[in-house]
C-alpha cells in the first residue's frame, strides 16, 4: 500500500516531466544569443526584437486571429444549434443520419478533410465561379467545418446534463420558447459554450494540415509559416514566437478559467439563496 502512491507519483512526475521539459527548454533558449537553437551562447533578446519588426510574422499572425475569431464564433453558433438539438429533441426523423454528419469530422483524419474541402471549393469554381481564389473565405468556411463539431459535442454534453426541469417551470410560467431559449438554457450552458469557443479558436488557431490544402498564394497562417521555417532548421527567433504563443495560449485559458468558476460559483450561491427563501 505504501509503494503504490511512490510508484503513481513516480508516473506522474515523468509524464509531466516529458510534457513540459521541451516546452521549458524552447523557452529558454528563446532567449538564446547564438543563431544555433541548440548551442547556448548567452542570454539575449534580440530574438524578441528581431520577431516584432518581422512584417512577414505580423501579417501570418494578424491573418491567424482573423480565421480563428470569425470560424470560433461562427462554429460556436452553429455547433449550439446542433447541440441543443441533438440533446432535446431526441426522436425526429433523419437524427441517426443528422448525428452521423454532425460526428463525422471527429474520426475522420484530417488530409481527408482537407482533400475533400479543395475539391469542394474547386467544384463551386467551376459551378458557379465562386470562390475566385483560395484564401480567408475558404480556409474559414473549412475551420468552421471541422470546429463546429467539438462545440457539438461539448454543448450535446452539458445539455444532457442539464436538469429540463427548470425550462419546464419556465414555461408553465408563461414563458414562450425563445424567451426559455434566452433566459434559462444559454445562462445554464454558458460554460459549455464558452468552452466549446475556445476549443473551436485554439484548434483553428494551430491547424495546418486543413489549412495548407485550402489556402493560395498571399494567404499565410502562423502555422504554416512556422511549419515553413521549420523546414530550413529551428531557430530562436521560431523559440521566441513559440514562446509567446505559449503565454498568450495559458493566459487565456487563465482568464477563462477563471470567469468560468467565478460564474458557476455565483451560480451555486444563487442556486442556495433559492432554496433557503423557499424552504
Amino acid at each position: 500500500m505504501k509503494r503504490r502512491p511512490v510508484f503513481l507519483l513516480t508516473v506522474l512526475c515523468f509524464g509531466f516531466a516529458f510534457f513540459y521539459v521541451p516546452i521549458l527548454s524552447m523557452m529558454v533558449y528563446s532567449f538564446n544569443e547564438s543563431r544555433l537553437a541548440t548551442v547556448w551562447g548567452g542570454f539575449s533578446t534580440k530574438w524578441y526584437v528581431s520577431l516584432f519588426s518581422n512584417r512577414q510574422v505580423i501579417a501570418a499572425l494578424m491573418l491567424s486571429l482573423k480565421i480563428a475569431l470569425v470560424s470560433a464564433t461562427i462554429a460556436t453558433i452553429l455547433g449550439t444549434m446542433a447541440g441543443i438539438a441533438l440533446a432535446r429533441f431526441t426522436k425526429f426523423r433523419g437524427r441517426v443520419l443528422f448525428s452521423g454528419l454532425v460526428t463525422a469530422p471527429l474520426i475522420m483524419p484530417e488530409v481527408i478533410t482537407g482533400i475533400s474541402s479543395l475539391m469542394f471549393f474547386i467544384l463551386l469554381a467551376d459551378w458557379i465561379g465562386w470562390p475566385g481564389s483560395r484564401g480567408f473565405t475558404t480556409i474559414t468556411l473549412a475551420h468552421i467545418t471541422f470546429s463546429m463539431v467539438f462545440v457539438t459535442t461539448v454543448v450535446q454534453a452539458r445539455m444532457s446534463q442539464a436538469d429540463r426541469a427548470i425550462e419546464e417551470a419556465a414555461m408553465d410560467l408563461g414563458s414562450r420558447p425563445w424567451q426559455v431559449l434566452f433566459d434559462v438554457t444559454l445562462p445554464v450552458i454558458s460554460p459549455a459554450i464558452l468552452s466549446g469557443w475556445l476549443l473551436a479558436f485554439t484548434i483553428s488557431l494551430d491547424d495546418v494540415v486543413i489549412t495548407s490544402f485550402t489556402t493560395g498564394p498571399g494567404s499565410t497562417t502562423l502555422p504554416l509559416l512556422i511549419w515553413s521555417k521549420v523546414k530550413l532548421g529551428v531557430t530562436p527567433d521560431i523559440n521566441a514566437l513559440a514562446t509567446l504563443t505559449v503565454l498568450i495560449v495559458g493566459i487565456g485559458v487563465a482568464i477563462a478559467g477563471f470567469v468560468m468558476n467565478r460564474a458557476d460559483a455565483r451560480r451555486d450561491a444563487d442556486a442556495r439563496l433559492a432554496y433557503q427563501a423557499n424552504k
